[in-house]
């Protein structure tokens, strides 16, 4: 698989990642069984047998299980061949104690705690990349930092990076932090379009954008590699709902049309969708089916032009380029 160079990094990383959200099964109480376990092995070496080589983590995903079950692989992936990558800052309702609300938590000690909790689970003794979750209200940019400095003086985090963070949010956290922010994992795909649709609608009256805020072009100026997560819409680019609208459809179907036409899957397409922007997006998949691993990873045979491309696009938004 063809690869990036992460900025301001030494870390080469395969185009295509997985996310481990999934393999830990349940979000509730009961333990991970032994099934789980050996499905979630399967996964993860399915995806490192096609050239996928940054794992993506969540210290909430499944409740910590989806990190517990990653750890079973290191009998068979060695730790330095890999990438592992988690994120931190969202906190349940009920936590630490009944009555506590859902929230996003930046502060010094619950970033800290949570990285040990992520090590120990993932039965490693350092991430690659800390990602801060969604963005935290009450975040003191002061605090960041110093639980920034600790973990990487610490030998604990190697780099750092944001998830769902505005063009703004950075530059604040980038003031006061002496590490490079080196990630920025956003909501991103065909359907999802708008980080990439807020600059070709940026003069039109009446358009409103999601995280209309330049994003996509502040990482691109800054060198942040831009992950995308959901870069499938949750599957509706192959299997949508009945009640889908006729635009979700018609992208659906030109999707698989372009994938017959090609030779590859529907995933190949609609991943290659994202891997042919400029800005050097990395998908992130989620799924647990070693098929759908293996078709997924065609994407990086597949070249789109920028005609096909602006085809895709136009279908996704559901209304004609200005």
């Amino acid at each position: 698989m063809k690869t990036y160079d992460i900025p301001c990094t030494n870390l080469t990383v395969s185009r295509i990642a997985y996310g481990c959200m999934k393999i830990g099964g349940s979000w509730g109480p009961e333990p991970l069984t032994r099934a789980g376990k050996e499905a979630a092995v399967k996964a993860v070496v399915t995806a490192y047998e096609q050239g996928i080589t940054l794992f993506d983590h969540a210290d909430i995903y499944t409740r910590g299980k989806s990190e517990e079950a990653f750890a079973e692989v290191w009998p068979i992936i060695p730790r330095d061949k890999i990438i592992v990558q988690s994120k931190c800052g969202i906190r349940f309702a009920g936590d630490p104690h009944p009555g506590a609300p859902h929230r996003f938590d930046f502060s010094y000690e619950h970033i800290i705690a949570s990285v040990e909790g992520s090590l120990r689970r993932l039965n490693t003794d350092y991430l690659d990349i800390l990602l801060l979750h969604r963005p935290d209200a009450l975040v003191e940019p002061e605090e960041v930092a110093r639980a920034f400095d600790a973990l990487a003086t610490a030998g604990k985090v190697r780099y750092f990076g944001v998830s769902n963070h505005s063009a703004a949010q950075m530059a604040l956290l980038r003031v006061h932090t002496d590490q490079p922010m080196v990630i920025n994992q956003v909501q991103l795909s065909l359907l999802h379009h708008y980080l990439i649709s807020e600059g070709v609608v940026a003069n039109i009256v009446g358009k409103p954008t999601a995280l209309a805020t330049s994003t996509l072009d502040y990482c691109r100026a800054h060198n942040i590699l831009v992950q995308a997560w959901g870069p499938v819409a949750g599957g509706r680019l192959f299997a949508p709902p009945e009640d889908a609208a006729p635009h979700v459809k018609a992208t659906a179907a030109l999707v698989v049309q372009m994938a017959q036409e090609k030779g590859t899957t529907p995933e190949g397409i609609a991943l290659a969708w994202l891997l042919r922007h400029p800005a050097g997006i990395q998908p992130i998949i989620g799924t647990t089916k070693p098929e759908r691993i293996i078709a997924s990873c065609r994407a990086d045979e597949v070249a789109l032009t920028r005609e096909e491309w602006y085809a895709l696009f136009t279908a996704g938004r559901g209304e004609p380029l200005p």
